[in-house]
């Protein structure tokens, strides 16, 4: 995938780099001073890499693609589906799935600031925060799919555009790629990409 909104890609980086210095900065002096540990702090990333993330709405899809009633339940109120798989809290209280289908493609964005599923897709990606993402997928989704993410939606496709807020927050059901059939669960969980869930980019090749 082509990095987003490469205009501002260089200025981001730089913004990200002193960021991240500080924080490294901060963490110093907290662990310094017995305030936190070096193993908090690795357990903190460990959660959001393994147990908070695009993998749990993996599974979330890949149930979907192998269950109807599950797929049914999901449609009808993502919050409470989720839930039988323990997922649900902080960022996800209303939680609405979208599907893909031949006739219509969905992507997600936050027009206000970047409210976003986290106990569905983990933390929400740099780009996705940024204004040029935010105004122009609203004004021209197909032409920032293409040029962006290089993610070409048919044209006789529609693209529809859902506004995520802090009361409702929307995910994309991706469609399952064909020749699949015989894969589990977990083999199909492992072809769903945060990029799918939000809409900007394809389930990974079988």
């Amino acid at each position: 995938m082509t990095v987003p909104f490469t205009v501002a890609a260089a200025a981001t980086a730089e913004h990200q780099a002193r960021v991240a210095a500080r924080v490294k900065a901060v963490e110093a002096i907290m662990i310094e001073k017995g305030l936190m540990s070096t193993e908090a702090v690795d357990r903190v990333a460990e959660i959001y890499e393994k147990e908070v993330g695009p993998q749990l709405g993996a599974k979330v899809v890949a149930r979907a693609w192998v269950d109807p009633e599950f797929k049914a339940r999901l449609l009808d109120n993502a919050t409470a589906a989720c839930a039988e798989f323990g997922i649900g809290g902080l960022q996800g209280e209303e939680m609405v799935a979208v599907e893909d289908t031949d006739d219509v493609h969905h992507v997600i964005v936050c027009t206000l600031c970047s409210c976003y599923p986290w106990p569905v897709l983990g933390l929400p990606p740099n780009w996705y925060k940024q204004p040029a993402y935010r105004a122009r997928m609203v004004r021209e989704p197909r032409k920032v799919l293409r040029e962006e993410f290089g993610y070409d939606v048919p044209d006789s496709t529609e693209v529809r555009v859902w506004d995520s807020s802090s009361e409702l927050r929307y995910w994309v059901l991706p469609q399952r790629p064909a020749g699949t059939d015989g894969l589990g669960e977990e083999e199909l969980a492992a072809l769903v990409t945060r990029d799918s869930m939000i809409g900007v980019g394809p389930v990974a090749a079988a």
